[in-house]
Protein backbone atom coordinates (compact mmCIF):
# COMPACT_ATOMS: atom_id res chain seq x y z
CA UNK A 1 0.00 0.00 0.00
CA UNK A 2 0.91 3.29 -0.82
CA UNK A 3 2.35 4.97 2.01
CA UNK A 4 0.87 9.24 2.50
CA UNK A 5 4.23 10.27 3.71
CA UNK A 6 6.06 9.24 0.74
CA UNK A 7 3.52 11.21 -1.61
CA UNK A 8 3.13 15.15 -2.46
CA UNK A 9 0.58 16.01 -4.06
CA UNK A 10 1.74 20.09 -3.85
CA UNK A 11 4.77 21.70 -4.88
CA UNK A 12 6.72 23.20 -7.18
CA UNK A 13 8.24 20.09 -8.37
CA UNK A 14 4.69 18.13 -8.03
CA UNK A 15 2.61 20.67 -10.58
CA UNK A 16 5.63 20.30 -12.99
CA UNK A 17 5.01 17.02 -13.59
CA UNK A 18 2.43 15.49 -11.49
CA UNK A 19 1.94 12.35 -14.01
CA UNK A 20 4.17 10.23 -12.31
CA UNK A 21 2.93 10.56 -8.71
CA UNK A 22 -0.83 9.88 -9.96
CA UNK A 23 0.55 6.89 -12.36
CA UNK A 24 1.95 5.65 -9.16
CA UNK A 25 -1.56 5.87 -7.34
CA UNK A 26 -3.59 4.06 -10.04
CA UNK A 27 -1.07 0.99 -9.61
CA UNK A 28 -1.07 0.99 -5.38
CA UNK A 29 -3.75 2.73 -4.07
CA UNK A 30 -6.60 3.83 -6.80
CA UNK A 31 -8.47 5.18 -3.62
CA UNK A 32 -6.12 7.24 -1.68
CA UNK A 33 -7.00 9.22 1.71
CA UNK A 34 -5.20 12.08 3.21
CA UNK A 35 -5.68 13.30 6.46
CA UNK A 36 -5.96 16.43 8.19
CA UNK A 37 -3.21 17.91 10.46
CA UNK A 38 -5.74 17.54 13.24
CA UNK A 39 -6.87 14.31 12.54
CA UNK A 40 -10.54 15.78 12.15
CA UNK A 41 -10.99 15.39 8.43
CA UNK A 42 -10.14 12.83 5.32
CA UNK A 43 -10.18 13.52 1.56
CA UNK A 44 -9.67 10.78 -0.75
CA UNK A 45 -8.34 11.03 -4.45
CA UNK A 46 -10.07 8.88 -6.88
CA UNK A 47 -7.22 8.43 -9.87
CA UNK A 48 -8.12 5.84 -12.12
CA UNK A 49 -10.48 6.59 -15.18
CA UNK A 50 -13.58 4.11 -14.47
CA UNK A 51 -13.86 5.13 -10.81
CA UNK A 52 -13.94 8.71 -11.52
CA UNK A 53 -16.07 8.70 -14.33
CA UNK A 54 -18.74 6.50 -12.50
CA UNK A 55 -18.23 9.33 -9.36
CA UNK A 56 -18.98 11.73 -11.74
CA UNK A 57 -22.63 10.34 -12.86
CA UNK A 58 -23.33 9.11 -9.70
CA UNK A 59 -24.71 12.21 -8.48
CA UNK A 60 -26.81 10.38 -5.46
CA UNK A 61 -24.20 9.47 -3.32
CA UNK A 62 -20.91 12.17 -4.44
CA UNK A 63 -22.65 14.86 -3.82
CA UNK A 64 -21.80 18.72 -4.13
CA UNK A 65 -23.58 20.14 -1.17
CA UNK A 66 -21.38 19.23 2.06
CA UNK A 67 -24.81 19.92 4.18
CA UNK A 68 -26.31 16.77 2.55
CA UNK A 69 -24.40 14.83 3.99
CA UNK A 70 -24.84 15.77 7.83
CA UNK A 71 -27.85 15.13 10.04
CA UNK A 72 -30.02 17.23 11.81
CA UNK A 73 -27.71 17.44 15.15
CA UNK A 74 -24.97 17.87 12.61
CA UNK A 75 -26.57 20.70 11.16
CA UNK A 76 -27.15 22.89 14.02
CA UNK A 77 -24.36 22.42 15.64
CA UNK A 78 -22.62 23.66 12.88
CA UNK A 79 -21.81 27.71 12.96
CA UNK A 80 -23.03 29.68 10.61
CA UNK A 81 -22.05 30.94 7.44
CA UNK A 82 -21.15 34.73 7.14
CA UNK A 83 -23.61 36.51 4.67
CA UNK A 84 -21.32 37.66 2.18
CA UNK A 85 -20.15 33.77 1.98
CA UNK A 86 -24.00 32.89 1.29
CA UNK A 87 -24.91 35.12 -1.18
CA UNK A 88 -22.13 34.02 -3.47
CA UNK A 89 -22.61 30.25 -3.36
CA UNK A 90 -25.48 29.44 -3.97
CA UNK A 91 -25.04 28.25 -7.48
CA UNK A 92 -25.21 24.96 -9.51
CA UNK A 93 -21.78 23.65 -8.81
CA UNK A 94 -22.71 23.52 -4.67
CA UNK A 95 -26.17 22.03 -5.24
CA UNK A 96 -27.82 18.44 -6.12
CA UNK A 97 -30.74 16.70 -7.06
CA UNK A 98 -33.84 19.10 -7.55
CA UNK A 99 -32.24 21.95 -6.43
CA UNK A 100 -29.79 21.90 -9.06
CA UNK A 101 -31.98 20.63 -12.03
CA UNK A 102 -33.59 23.79 -11.18
CA UNK A 103 -30.83 25.94 -11.31
CA UNK A 104 -29.86 24.57 -14.59
CA UNK A 105 -33.01 25.08 -16.08
CA UNK A 106 -33.10 28.46 -15.19
CA UNK A 107 -29.66 29.31 -16.66
CA UNK A 108 -30.11 27.28 -19.19
CA UNK A 109 -32.64 28.78 -21.00
CA UNK A 110 -30.41 32.14 -20.61
CA UNK A 111 -27.29 30.40 -21.48
CA UNK A 112 -28.32 28.91 -24.98
CA UNK A 113 -26.30 27.43 -27.40
CA UNK A 114 -27.38 29.39 -30.18
CA UNK A 115 -26.00 32.84 -28.22
CA UNK A 116 -22.90 31.16 -27.80
CA UNK A 117 -22.42 30.63 -31.10
CA UNK A 118 -23.76 34.35 -32.62
CA UNK A 119 -20.20 35.39 -30.28
CA UNK A 120 -17.38 34.13 -32.96
CA UNK A 121 -17.61 37.14 -35.11
CA UNK A 122 -17.32 39.49 -32.21
CA UNK A 123 -14.21 36.70 -30.19
CA UNK A 124 -12.57 37.00 -33.48
CA UNK A 125 -12.68 41.05 -33.24
CA UNK A 126 -11.28 40.51 -29.52
CA UNK A 127 -8.39 38.63 -30.80
CA UNK A 128 -7.44 40.46 -33.71
CA UNK A 129 -7.59 43.61 -31.73
CA UNK A 130 -5.51 42.18 -28.87
CA UNK A 131 -2.62 41.14 -31.41
CA UNK A 132 -2.57 43.92 -33.34
CA UNK A 133 -1.24 45.22 -30.30
CA UNK A 134 1.36 42.37 -29.59
CA UNK A 135 2.48 41.21 -33.12
CA UNK A 136 5.12 44.61 -33.57
CA UNK A 137 6.67 43.58 -30.29
CA UNK A 138 8.25 39.95 -31.08
CA UNK A 139 7.46 39.05 -27.48
CA UNK A 140 4.73 38.10 -25.01
CA UNK A 141 3.74 36.45 -22.02
CA UNK A 142 0.84 35.05 -23.54
CA UNK A 143 -1.03 34.06 -20.14
CA UNK A 144 -1.23 37.83 -19.18
CA UNK A 145 -0.94 39.30 -22.41
CA UNK A 146 -3.70 37.42 -24.54
CA UNK A 147 -5.16 34.49 -22.65
CA UNK A 148 -6.49 36.48 -19.64
CA UNK A 149 -7.64 39.46 -21.86
CA UNK A 150 -9.30 37.49 -24.13
CA UNK A 151 -11.09 35.29 -21.80
CA UNK A 152 -12.24 38.09 -19.35
CA UNK A 153 -13.40 39.81 -22.32
CA UNK A 154 -15.50 36.74 -23.46
CA UNK A 155 -17.46 36.14 -20.50
CA UNK A 156 -17.79 40.45 -19.84
CA UNK A 157 -19.30 40.73 -23.55
CA UNK A 158 -21.28 37.54 -22.63
CA UNK A 159 -22.80 39.09 -19.33
CA UNK A 160 -22.70 42.33 -20.63
CA UNK A 161 -20.01 44.31 -18.37
CA UNK A 162 -18.99 47.59 -19.90
CA UNK A 163 -15.05 47.12 -21.15
CA UNK A 164 -13.94 49.70 -18.69
CA UNK A 165 -14.69 47.80 -15.78
CA UNK A 166 -12.89 44.37 -17.28
CA UNK A 167 -9.35 45.07 -15.48
CA UNK A 168 -12.03 44.98 -12.10
CA UNK A 169 -13.21 41.73 -13.16
CA UNK A 170 -9.87 40.12 -13.27
CA UNK A 171 -8.66 41.61 -9.82
CA UNK A 172 -11.60 40.19 -8.36
CA UNK A 173 -11.60 36.67 -9.82
CA UNK A 174 -8.05 36.40 -8.88
CA UNK A 175 -8.97 37.08 -5.30
CA UNK A 176 -12.54 35.07 -4.58
CA UNK A 177 -10.82 32.02 -6.47
CA UNK A 178 -8.04 31.82 -3.97
CA UNK A 179 -10.28 30.62 -0.70
CA UNK A 180 -10.29 27.06 -2.86
CA UNK A 181 -6.91 27.05 -2.48
CA UNK A 182 -5.45 28.66 0.85
CA UNK A 183 -7.00 26.85 3.87
CA UNK A 184 -4.52 28.96 6.11
CA UNK A 185 -5.82 32.44 5.31
CA UNK A 186 -4.53 34.89 8.12
CA UNK A 187 -6.55 37.68 9.32
CA UNK A 188 -5.40 40.12 6.90
CA UNK A 189 -6.19 37.76 3.95
CA UNK A 190 -9.55 36.84 5.21
CA UNK A 191 -10.41 40.96 5.89
CA UNK A 192 -9.18 41.45 2.19
CA UNK A 193 -11.51 39.02 0.80
CA UNK A 194 -14.68 40.15 2.66
CA UNK A 195 -13.65 43.40 1.00
CA UNK A 196 -13.30 42.29 -2.41
CA UNK A 197 -16.58 40.44 -2.04
CA UNK A 198 -18.55 43.22 -0.74
CA UNK A 199 -17.33 45.40 -3.47
CA UNK A 200 -17.97 43.01 -6.17
CA UNK A 201 -21.96 42.73 -4.77
CA UNK A 202 -22.24 47.03 -4.83
CA UNK A 203 -20.96 46.81 -8.28
CA UNK A 204 -23.38 43.78 -9.53
CA UNK A 205 -26.05 45.85 -7.68
CA UNK A 206 -25.34 48.70 -9.54
CA UNK A 207 -25.17 47.01 -12.93
CA UNK A 208 -28.84 44.93 -11.83
CA UNK A 209 -30.33 48.19 -11.20
CA UNK A 210 -29.07 49.60 -14.67
CA UNK A 211 -30.66 46.19 -16.29
CA UNK A 212 -33.83 46.58 -15.02
CA UNK A 213 -34.56 49.71 -15.88
CA UNK A 214 -32.72 49.11 -19.28
CA UNK A 215 -32.57 45.37 -20.14
CA UNK A 216 -30.27 44.68 -23.05
CA UNK A 217 -29.20 41.71 -25.02
CA UNK A 218 -26.57 40.40 -22.61
CA UNK A 219 -26.46 37.20 -20.09
CA UNK A 220 -27.21 39.32 -17.26
CA UNK A 221 -30.28 40.47 -18.42
CA UNK A 222 -30.84 37.10 -19.56
CA UNK A 223 -30.41 36.00 -15.64
CA UNK A 224 -32.67 38.82 -14.35
CA UNK A 225 -35.69 37.90 -16.52
CA UNK A 226 -35.35 34.06 -16.44
CA UNK A 227 -38.22 32.29 -15.63
CA UNK A 228 -39.04 28.45 -15.51
CA UNK A 229 -42.69 26.97 -14.62
CA UNK A 230 -42.98 30.38 -12.73
CA UNK A 231 -39.85 29.97 -10.75
CA UNK A 232 -36.82 32.94 -10.54
CA UNK A 233 -33.12 32.90 -9.13
CA UNK A 234 -33.39 34.37 -5.72
CA UNK A 235 -30.82 37.37 -4.75
CA UNK A 236 -28.23 34.75 -3.41
CA UNK A 237 -28.60 32.35 -6.70
CA UNK A 238 -28.33 35.71 -9.37
CA UNK A 239 -25.35 36.78 -7.54
CA UNK A 240 -23.56 33.51 -7.21
CA UNK A 241 -24.19 32.74 -10.76
CA UNK A 242 -22.61 35.79 -11.90
CA UNK A 243 -19.29 35.02 -10.16
CA UNK A 244 -19.34 31.31 -10.93
CA UNK A 245 -19.65 32.28 -14.85
CA UNK A 246 -16.90 35.39 -14.18
CA UNK A 247 -14.42 32.84 -12.16
CA UNK A 248 -14.79 29.21 -13.79
CA UNK A 249 -16.00 31.11 -16.61
CA UNK A 250 -12.85 32.81 -17.54
CA UNK A 251 -9.97 30.88 -14.90
CA UNK A 252 -10.38 27.62 -17.02
CA UNK A 253 -10.31 29.25 -20.29
CA UNK A 254 -6.94 30.71 -19.80
CA UNK A 255 -5.52 27.74 -18.76
CA UNK A 256 -7.03 25.57 -22.06
CA UNK A 257 -5.95 28.28 -24.47
CA UNK A 258 -2.42 28.34 -22.73
CA UNK A 259 -2.36 24.71 -22.43
CA UNK A 260 -3.28 24.17 -26.25
CA UNK A 261 -0.47 26.64 -27.30
CA UNK A 262 2.17 24.79 -25.00
CA UNK A 263 1.44 21.67 -26.53
CA UNK A 264 1.61 22.33 -30.38
CA UNK A 265 5.03 23.95 -29.22
CA UNK A 266 6.19 20.75 -28.16
CA UNK A 267 4.76 18.69 -30.39
CA UNK A 268 6.20 20.41 -34.12
CA UNK A 269 4.62 17.64 -36.46
CA UNK A 270 1.66 18.12 -34.74
CA UNK A 271 1.66 21.95 -35.24
CA UNK A 272 2.64 21.88 -39.11
CA UNK A 273 -0.22 19.61 -39.54
CA UNK A 274 -2.55 21.83 -37.84
CA UNK A 275 -1.27 24.80 -40.10
CA UNK A 276 -2.10 23.03 -42.90
CA UNK A 277 -5.07 21.78 -41.97
CA UNK A 278 -7.36 23.89 -39.74
CA UNK A 279 -9.91 21.12 -39.57
CA UNK A 280 -7.64 19.38 -37.70
CA UNK A 281 -8.31 22.44 -34.63
CA UNK A 282 -10.94 20.69 -33.24
CA UNK A 283 -9.63 17.14 -32.55
CA UNK A 284 -6.71 19.22 -30.92
CA UNK A 285 -8.96 20.97 -28.49
CA UNK A 286 -10.12 17.49 -27.47
CA UNK A 287 -7.08 15.62 -27.44
CA UNK A 288 -5.07 18.59 -25.03
CA UNK A 289 -8.07 18.92 -22.48
CA UNK A 290 -7.40 15.07 -22.11
CA UNK A 291 -3.45 15.41 -22.43
CA UNK A 292 -2.84 18.20 -20.21
CA UNK A 293 -6.38 19.77 -19.77
CA UNK A 294 -6.87 23.23 -17.16
CA UNK A 295 -8.38 21.33 -14.89
CA UNK A 296 -6.68 18.82 -12.68
CA UNK A 297 -9.28 17.80 -9.98
CA UNK A 298 -12.68 17.75 -10.35
CA UNK A 299 -14.49 19.88 -7.81
CA UNK A 300 -15.26 18.43 -4.15
CA UNK A 301 -17.48 15.99 -4.17
CA UNK A 302 -18.83 14.85 -0.55
CA UNK A 303 -19.84 11.03 0.54
CA UNK A 304 -23.14 11.21 1.25
CA UNK A 305 -23.28 7.61 2.31
CA UNK A 306 -20.49 4.76 3.44
CA UNK A 307 -18.69 4.01 -0.06
CA UNK A 308 -16.93 0.72 -0.40
CA UNK A 309 -14.15 0.98 -2.62
CA UNK A 310 -11.26 -1.08 -3.87
CA UNK A 311 -11.03 -1.89 -0.70
CA UNK A 312 -11.15 1.20 1.19
CA UNK A 313 -14.44 2.99 3.21
CA UNK A 314 -15.17 6.24 1.81
CA UNK A 315 -17.21 7.36 5.48
CA UNK A 316 -20.51 9.64 5.33
CA UNK A 317 -19.08 13.09 5.33
CA UNK A 318 -15.53 12.63 3.69
CA UNK A 319 -14.22 15.22 0.75
CA UNK A 320 -13.70 13.21 -2.23
CA UNK A 321 -11.66 14.63 -4.87
CA UNK A 322 -11.57 13.29 -8.76
CA UNK A 323 -8.12 13.47 -10.22
CA UNK A 324 -9.02 13.87 -13.94
CA UNK A 325 -5.44 14.38 -14.76
CA UNK A 326 -5.00 10.74 -13.39
CA UNK A 327 -7.53 9.30 -15.29
CA UNK A 328 -6.54 11.42 -18.30
CA UNK A 329 -3.55 9.02 -18.38
CA UNK A 330 -5.10 5.89 -17.36
CA UNK A 331 -3.99 3.00 -19.40
CA UNK A 332 -7.41 1.23 -19.23
CA UNK A 333 -9.08 3.65 -20.74
CA UNK A 334 -6.77 5.43 -23.09
CA UNK A 335 -3.82 3.00 -25.09
CA UNK A 336 -0.40 4.75 -24.93
CA UNK A 337 -2.18 7.23 -22.75
CA UNK A 338 1.31 9.99 -22.36
CA UNK A 339 1.36 10.37 -26.55
CA UNK A 340 -0.64 12.97 -27.70
CA UNK A 341 -2.30 11.54 -30.79
CA UNK A 342 -5.27 13.59 -32.66
CA UNK A 343 -6.43 10.07 -33.99
CA UNK A 344 -7.36 9.22 -30.67
CA UNK A 345 -9.85 7.36 -30.68
CA UNK A 346 -12.34 4.97 -27.68
CA UNK A 347 -13.07 6.76 -24.12
CA UNK A 348 -14.22 10.16 -23.99
CA UNK A 349 -12.23 13.11 -21.96
CA UNK A 350 -13.79 14.09 -18.46
CA UNK A 351 -12.83 17.58 -18.65
CA UNK A 352 -16.41 18.68 -18.87
CA UNK A 353 -17.30 16.19 -16.34
CA UNK A 354 -20.26 13.92 -16.70
CA UNK A 355 -23.80 13.49 -15.78
CA UNK A 356 -25.92 16.21 -14.43
CA UNK A 357 -23.47 18.29 -13.24
CA UNK A 358 -21.90 18.41 -17.16
CA UNK A 359 -20.60 22.00 -17.86
CA UNK A 360 -22.81 24.47 -19.06
CA UNK A 361 -19.99 26.41 -21.02
CA UNK A 362 -18.30 23.60 -22.85
CA UNK A 363 -19.38 25.14 -25.88
CA UNK A 364 -18.06 28.43 -24.70
CA UNK A 365 -14.58 27.16 -24.19
CA UNK A 366 -14.40 25.27 -27.28
CA UNK A 367 -15.41 28.03 -29.28
CA UNK A 368 -12.52 30.14 -27.58
CA UNK A 369 -10.16 27.54 -28.22
CA UNK A 370 -11.14 27.21 -31.67
CA UNK A 371 -10.86 31.06 -32.44
CA UNK A 372 -7.47 31.62 -30.34
CA UNK A 373 -5.83 28.98 -31.86
CA UNK A 374 -6.93 29.26 -35.13
CA UNK A 375 -5.72 33.52 -34.96
CA UNK A 376 -2.53 32.59 -33.74
CA UNK A 377 -2.02 30.25 -36.53
CA UNK A 378 -2.58 32.94 -38.73
CA UNK A 379 -1.53 36.60 -37.24
CA UNK A 380 2.25 34.14 -36.18
CA UNK A 381 3.04 31.45 -38.26
CA UNK A 382 6.52 31.14 -36.50
CA UNK A 383 6.16 32.07 -33.06
CA UNK A 384 7.84 29.30 -30.50
CA UNK A 385 8.42 29.12 -26.66
CA UNK A 386 10.93 31.55 -25.62
CA UNK A 387 12.29 30.15 -22.83
CA UNK A 388 13.09 26.05 -22.00
CA UNK A 389 10.05 24.25 -21.02
CA UNK A 390 12.08 22.89 -17.89
CA UNK A 391 11.90 26.80 -16.76
CA UNK A 392 8.07 26.81 -17.34
CA UNK A 393 6.20 27.86 -13.49
CA UNK A 394 2.89 26.29 -12.69
CA UNK A 395 -0.02 27.42 -11.17
CA UNK A 396 -0.46 26.07 -7.31
CA UNK A 397 -4.06 26.01 -7.18
CA UNK A 398 -4.72 22.07 -7.01
CA UNK A 399 -7.59 22.43 -9.58
CA UNK A 400 -6.20 23.99 -12.29
CA UNK A 401 -3.54 22.82 -14.44
CA UNK A 402 -1.30 25.31 -16.26
CA UNK A 403 1.92 27.69 -16.72
CA UNK A 404 2.15 30.65 -14.47
CA UNK A 405 3.72 32.26 -17.70
CA UNK A 406 3.97 31.37 -21.17
CA UNK A 407 6.09 33.70 -23.12
CA UNK A 408 6.67 32.99 -26.55
CA UNK A 409 8.36 35.20 -29.51
CA UNK A 410 8.44 35.65 -33.46
CA UNK A 411 10.34 37.41 -35.44
CA UNK A 412 8.61 40.91 -36.45
CA UNK A 413 7.98 41.19 -39.62
CA UNK A 414 10.16 44.17 -41.72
Amino acid sequence: MTDARTLLLSGAAFKADPHPTYARLRAEAPVYCRVSRDGAARMWFLTRYADVAAALRDDRRFVKDADVTLGPAELLARPPAPPLYRLLTHHMLNTDGDAHARLRALVNKAFSARQVEQMELRLRTIAHDLLDRLVPRGMMDYVDDFALPFSIAVIAELLGIPSRDRHRFRAWSHILVAPSVDADRNERKTARLAQVMQDFVDYLQGIFAARRRAPQPDLITSLLEAEEAGDRLSTEELYSMILLLTVVGHETSVFLLANQTLTLLTHPTVLAAVRNDRSLITPVIEEVIRYDGPVERATMRFAAEEIELHGATIQRGDAVSLVLASAHRDARAFPQPDAFDLARVGARHLGFGLGAHYCLGAPLARLEARVALDILLDRLPAVQLAIPHSELRWQTNPIVRGPKHLPLRWEVPS
